[in-house]
């Protein structure tokens, strides 16, 4: 099941004393959140989530500086420091062919050419040169691949796989 919710970005503090807040991109584009009218505050499971409408918004030194009508007070602001901001799918960047949103990937069965399936992925993150997968194992440590295509080569959401092939001696590090 996709979530119809895609976080775009995290408030790591404030700024100034009229309640603007700092917001680290999740995203590709920060300049999408020069155009955001309204989105959600919520946790990082997206348990709890508040619709907030943006008053205003910039840029600054790779992060984006946001306002949110009825919140202009540093005290205020500060109270959502660690939440995070998310947009509806249809809000969402459209992703070219072959890129996907880390929340779709999460819960996807891992099936390796050659040893089957390994598990469900947990996470996927940034390391600067790549994304790495993290890979969830019953009673064993997690596995770490990096995303390339060479190892990577189909992805099917609708039928919930990942499929890979592992480099050699990848899979042995782990076990």
């Amino acid at each position: 099941m996709r979530n119809e919710l895609i976080i775009i970005g995290k408030i790591t503090g404030v700024h100034g004393v009229r309640g603007e807040v700092k917001v680290y991109p999740l995203t590709d584009d920060a300049h999408r959140f020069l155009k955001l009218k309204e989105c959600f505050l919520t946790d990082e499971k997206m348990k709890a989530q508040k619709p907030v409408n943006v008053a205003s918004s910039r840029l600054d030194k790779g992060m984006v500086l946001l306002r949110f009508e009825g919140i202009d007070d540093r005290t205020i602001a500060e109270g959502l420091r660690g939440q995070y901001l998310a947009v509806n799918r249809e809000n969402a960047a459209e992703l070219p062919e072959g890129r996907y949103y880390i929340v779709d990937l999460i819960g996807l069965e891992v099936i390796d050419d050659v040893r089957g399936p390994l598990g469900k992925i947990s996470d996927c993150y940034e390391t600067g040169a790549n994304y790495i997968i993290e890979i969830k194992r019953k009673g064993k440590k997690e596995l770490l691949i990096p995303y390339l295509n060479d190892i990577c080569y189909d992805v099917d959401i609708d039928n919930g796989t990942f499929k890979v092939r592992l480099p050699e001696g990848l899979y042995e590090i782990y076990e």
